[in-house]
């Protein structure tokens, strides 16, 4: 049964007036959030008002001594996520301790005391002494809790000493913690821009402060039953009023005030076809991205010498629903029909229009490399087609510019995903006044000037690419293969089955499971097992070692020479790598497979791919 419901803030849930541990239970999956997820919860939390809504989470009291250990049953992706990212800001605030008041050094210890529990205990001699001890206990598959507890004793958090763990730099605990460490000096870059009279020391207290003010709703319950039914009723049941309901409750009420509302309702559901019926996620983007794209145009009926945006600096999650109230208020009407029109526009960009133009391929490619953001762009460009004097080639240009970007951010993670809104943004600003091939080159040249150096793309193109990013590897790969497709030897590689997934999936030659065949420990490493888990470490997730197949899941561990091999059961399919695909060329004429080749292969793709996104 239920014990409690509550929605603390993340400092109230490690609060340093309690001794709360939160334990991982062993059996739950590994720690599997990855970049997309790291950037999106602290450019969540950070880009909105304080008091950011971070979900919810279900703990077990199993009846230990004092209730003061909770198992975390749904939501341990975040609380890692968070302590990871917490300990992050404790590091670099630690740094500048010499530089701080007291009561900045009585902020310092809080946090520590959020992120380990202070204890007092006695020493063998009768001695008082302090010890901090992890608060939250990760689970142990893939060393999770062994690599957090490193970090935290490392850093100077909790009492005592780690020894480094093997391999630690290639696993994920270790790649979020260097990432929110990045992050972070990014933003601290971005306030003190902001605002000149503030240091490094102010910068990370407001991050922390942003961060220790999320709210999450906690459940606590009595026992393992009780959470998994809890955590079925949750996942199965209707969801509450999204702002996009909010916002269309808002219109229709207005609406009806002028005995409109069944017509503006018409408008509306028209709209949201456009955009894309069933999803919400899609929906929601383009409301904020006509506002981002638009908003110089929407906010000077109403502009002041006092305040430059009236409805809203930008749109957010959290400002979307003020905005646009305001709008409707003002002029539903006008709204509804430049929504209608723009919307016509977001549909083909998002292909979601049965309208063929000679840029629609292109399009396809930019939503299959997450080109998202840069819709704002391409609204803005298409809707003002003639004003901007571009013809579809013009912009066929635009796109594939914007591909190029793509890859190359996506892969470096440079510019930061958080900044692409006011960088698209910005390029509007500086097309308003040109037209054709110059508005072109500017585009060009302004992502050019944001985007990572070659030396940077080829380093991570050459490293463990797919652990680091599976969906751009994806894109990397059947991009190269595209390019020697033709009418006769053609397949879809991004064609999905009746369950939405992919058909042509990635395959990692040299297995990229733990347990190593004896037979690839043999081929790849003369028998020797220690040596054959460094090469796991350090090559299966590398552009030489991966390829594309439709039958993944027949080939997993087999040996070289029956993946190459594989039939089906009637011998009239090639289900491994003789299945005609450019990308298994090379690799069907090896004997055997070794980190030679796997470098090899690196090599030439590497090459390929530095020559096809190019500037």
């Amino acid at each position: 049964m239920i014990k409690q419901v509550a929605h603390p803030t993340v400092s109230e849930i490690f609060s340093i007036n309690n001794n709360i541990v939160y334990r991982i239970p062993k059996y739950q999956r590994e720690y599997t959030w990855g970049i997309n997820d790291w950037n999106a919860l602290f450019n969540d939390v950070t880009e909105n008002d304080s008091g950011y809504f971070l979900g919810s989470y279900i703990c077990v009291n199993s009846g230990s001594i004092n209730g003061t250990t909770l198992e975390v049953i749904d939501g341990q992706q975040r609380f890692t996520t968070l302590m990871l990212l917490l300990t992050a800001l404790y590091e670099k605030l630690s740094a500048l301790k010499n530089q701080m008041d007291e009561d900045e050094r009585t902020d310092l210890v809080n946090l520590r005391s959020e992120i380990a529990n202070k204890k007092q205990t006695y020493a063998p001699d009768g001695m008082k002494k302090t010890e901090y001890l992890q608060r939250l206990i990760l689970q142990k598959q893939n060393l999770n809790d062994e690599d957090f507890s490193y970090i935290l004793a490392d850093k100077g958090i909790t009492t005592g000493q780690k020894s480094y763990p093997r391999n630690f730099g290639n696993r994920r605990i270790s790649k979020a913690y260097k990432h929110f460490g990045k992050l972070i000096e990014e933003e601290i870059a971005d306030i003190e821009g902001e605002n000149p009279n503030i240091n490094d020391i102010g910068a990370l207290f407001s991050i922390v402060r942003k961060f220790e003010n999320a709210i999450m709703v906690g459940i606590e319950v009595d026992t393992n039953k009780d959470a998994y039914m809890l955590f079925e009723s949750l996942n199965h049941r209707g969801v509450p009023l999204s702002a996009l309901d909010l916002i269309k409750n808002t219109l229709i009420a207005q609406a009806e005030k002028e005995s409109d509302a069944d017509e503006s309702y018409e408008v509306w559901k028209q709209i949201l076809a456009n955009v894309g019926q069933d999803d919400y996620s899609v929906q929601e983007r383009f409301f904020r991205q006509y506002y981002n794209a638009f908003r110089e145009e929407l906010n000077a009926p109403y502009q002041s010498p006092d305040k430059k945006y009236y409805l809203g600096y930008l749109a957010t999650r959290t400002t979307l629903l003020d905005i646009y109230e305001k709008m409707i208020k003002s002029n539903y009407k006008t709204l509804l029909s430049d929504l209608l029109s723009k919307s016509k526009y977001y549909a083909l960009i998002t292909n979601n229009s049965e309208e063929g133009h000679v840029y629609s391929a292109a399009l396809a490619d930019l939503e299959r490399i997450a080109g998202a953001p840069s819709y704002i762009l391409l609204l803005y460009v298409m809707s003002n087609q003639d004003a901007l004097v571009l013809t579809d080639e013009n912009l066929n240009a635009i796109v594939k510019t914007l591909i190029t970007f793509f890859v190359r951010r996506n892969v470096t993670d440079v510019p930061n995903t958080r900044k692409l809104t006011q960088l698209f943004i910005d390029i509007i600003a500086e097309i308003k006044t040109l037209q054709g091939e110059t508005a072109v080159e500017a585009i060009h040249d302004k992502l050019v000037s944001v985007s990572a150096p070659d030396d940077a793309f080829e380093s991570k193109l050459r490293g463990s690419i797919y652990d680091e990013n599976p969906e751009a590897t994806r894109f990397l790969l059947c991009s190269i293969e595209a390019q020697h497709q033709t009418k006769e030897i053609y397949s879809d590689l991004w064609a999905r089955d009746n369950r939405k997934k992919y058909i042509w999936t990635i395959e990692h030659i040299f297995p990229e499971g733990e347990n190593i065949p004896d037979a690839w420990v043999k081929m790849i490493a003369g028998g020797d097992k220690e040596k054959a888990k460094q090469y796991l470490s350090d090559y299966t997730h590398t552009l030489g070692n991966l390829t594309i197949t439709g039958y993944n899941q027949n080939l997993s561990n087999m040996s070289f020479d029956q993946k190459k091999d594989r039939k089906s059961k009637d011998k009239t399919k090639d289900m491994g790598y003789r299945n005609g695909l450019f990308l298994n060329q090379t690799v069907v004429n090896e004997d055997i497979w070794t980190v030679k080749k796997i470098e090899d292969r690196t090599d030439m793709l590497v090459k390929t791919l530095m020559d096809m996104y190019k500037w």
